[in-house]
């Protein structure tokens, strides 16, 4: 697939083109943010942070599961539930603390796999399900599950602070597969020791607590390039990412690559002088990274393979979530 194609597949990625409406729901709630006036961040990253008073910021986020997820592989859907809100605390250098779920139920059958899942999911993750909210006469089968997570306030991994001239690191567990049922799931954490995704885990906190990461997103469902385009959109910036830099499994072309969504990985920003440490650091707990780019001034996400060079996101045009 030549790099126009393959450019052009990425814009048309469900992933990616799901996100366009999040720009009404942040035009929506926008007097609703920061009533309180404690509120460090908002709507745009991958939780919300709350000052909580001694340097310390509670982390809030939630997600809900795909309806074809559910559909096909309900005990899937409720460990992934796990393991997206865990990745949400972790990109921002926290530490997980609870969850929360709400579920609705529209057939019975589904419940002691989708349960079964959770569990399996906190147990692994070692984050414990704490309570929630069922509907058990549900006209469809949902499960949404929020987070509670901890941090120092100045040491917040967030979307918003990459600054021009900055690298950018893709950082992947390789040591996965594709899930049997979802081929874009790279799974990376179930067949793994708990100790070793929990420390995955730390291994971010470790780099935010010693101020390696300027900024940060977990890699989820648009995929590599989609989920770095949204941190450049909420920080304002562009970036030039060389193709065959990025850490990639073999045997998965680019295409399919580019839109996993892997159990482990994490696009960070960093100044030079910490990319060397980061990549050492994270090599040591199974996750792979590189520097794959630099960050602009152009608003724009350029993909460079060889001595082609193509636009992939321009933030006045066609943007992931950004109301142009």
């Amino acid at each position: 697939m030549d790099l126009k194609t393959l450019v052009k597949s990425i814009q048309d990625f469900e992933g990616v083109t799901r996100k366009n409406s999040i720009s009404n729901v942040i035009s929506l709630l926008e007097d609703a943010y920061n009533v309180s006036g404690d509120v460090i961040i908002d709507i745009g990253d991958d939780a919300s942070a709350i000052d909580i008073g001694n340097n310390q910021a509670l982390l809030i986020a939630a997600d809900g599961i795909w309806g074809q997820i559910m559909d096909v592989n309900p005990y899937w859907a409720g460990y992934c539930a796990v393991l997206v809100n865990v990745n949400d605390i972790a990109a921002m250098g926290a530490k997980p603390l609870a969850m929360v779920n709400i579920m609705s139920i529209a057939n019975d059958e589904i419940y002691e796999d989708l349960l079964t899942g959770i569990k399996d999911g906190c147990l692994k993750f070692g984050v414990p399900m704490v309570g929630g909210h069922l509907h058990p006469d549900g006209a469809v089968d949902s499960l949404g599950v929020a987070i509670v997570g901890i941090a120092q306030k100045d040491k917040l991994i967030t979307s918003f602070d990459a600054q021009v001239g900055d690298k950018v690191i893709v950082a992947i567990d390789l040591d996965g597969k594709p899930h049997e049922m979802f081929s874009l799931n790279w799974d990376t954490t179930y067949d793994k020791d708990a100790k070793l995704v929990q420390d995955q885990i730390t291994a971010v906190q470790y780099l935010a607590e010693n101020d390696y990461i300027n900024s940060g997103k977990d890699i989820s469902n648009p995929g590599i390039l989609g989920t770095l385009e949204m941190l450049l959109e909420a920080s304002d910036k562009g970036a030039v990412v060389n193709l065959e830099d990025i850490p990639k499994a073999d045997g998965v072309d680019w295409d399919s690559w580019l839109k996993m969504y892997p159990g482990s990985g994490f696009v960070f920003t960093a100044s030079e002088e910490n990319c060397d440490a980061i990549i050492d650091y994270l090599e040591r707990f199974s996750i792979t990274s590189a520097v794959v780019g630099e960050i602009t001034d152009e608003n724009c996400l350029f993909v460079v393979d060889g001595d082609e060079k193509v636009e992939l996101f321009n933030q006045n045009v066609n943007p992931v979530f950004k109301d142009v």
